[in-house]
Parts: structure tokens; C-alpha cells; sequence
């Protein structure tokens, strides 16, 4: 078994998975992918991962319901990242019960710095 961070990548955009997986396993992820909501709950009730990291334009259901969703069962850490920019979606993303919250396009450094301090505070 490996002792690397497992992350769930959903997001409809291919290119952003891809770029999001190059990214993540040069930081030594593990890196499960799905395209839309339906099949990301899937992914993270089977991979249990460490960090799921959630696009809200999901084209079968609005990433805020699938992230109430995923609360309803899990307590893994969730950064949004979207192109949602507008205070009001930012704070309801949060509200929902978002770790934080990062709008496209986005620094790979900065990502990863804040998917580190989401996950530092997760009971081990």
C-alpha cells in the first residue's frame, strides 16, 4: 500500500484533469479522475481519498450539490476550483461545507499550498 495522498479530480474540462494530474503526481499524488458528478461521488466513496478537488459547471448536476452531497458521508477536504468568480457563489460553495475555494485560471504553486493547509487540518 502506498503512503501517497490520494486526490479525486472532478471537472467536465479534460484538459484541466490532465493538466491537474501532471501537476499533482510530480507532488506525489495518487490521482483518480471523473467528469461528472455522478461518477465523482462514485470515485470518492471507492478511493476514499485524502483531498477532492470539485469544478461547480459539472454537466449532469451543479458542483454544489455534489458537494452537499459528499458531506452528507465524508469529511475528506474540498477545494473548489472553478470559474465562478462572484462573491455570493464563492460563499455558497463555502457554506455548503467547501475547504476553499479557487477560481480558474489558477497558479499550480498556490494550489498546491492550499490543498497543504486544508489537508494539515484533518484529524489524522
Amino acid at each position: 500500500m502506498s503512503d501517497k495522498p490520494t486526490a479525486v479530480v472532478i471537472d467536465d474540462e479534460g484538459q484541466i484533469r490532465k493538466l491537474l494530474r501532471v501537476v499533482l503526481e510530480e507532488n506525489g499524488y495518487r490521482v483518480s479522475e471523473a467528469e461528472k458528478g455522478k461518477s465523482g461521488l462514485a470515485e470518492v466513496a471507492t478511493r476514499r481519498p485524502d483531498v477532492v478537488l470539485l469544478d461547480l459547471g459539472l454537466p449532469d448536476m451543479d458542483g454544489v450539490v455534489v458537494l452537499k452531497r459528499l458531506r452528507e458521508w465524508t469529511h475528506a477536504p474540498v477545494l473548489i476550483l472553478s470559474v465562478r468568480e462572484s462573491a455570493e457563489q464563492k460563499v455558497a460553495a463555502l457554506d455548503a461545507g467547501a475547504d476553499d475555494y479557487v477560481t480558474k485560471p489558477f497558479d499550480a504553486a498556490e494550489l498546491l499550498a492550499r490543498l497543504r493547509a486544508i489537508q494539515r487540518r484533518v484529524p489524522a
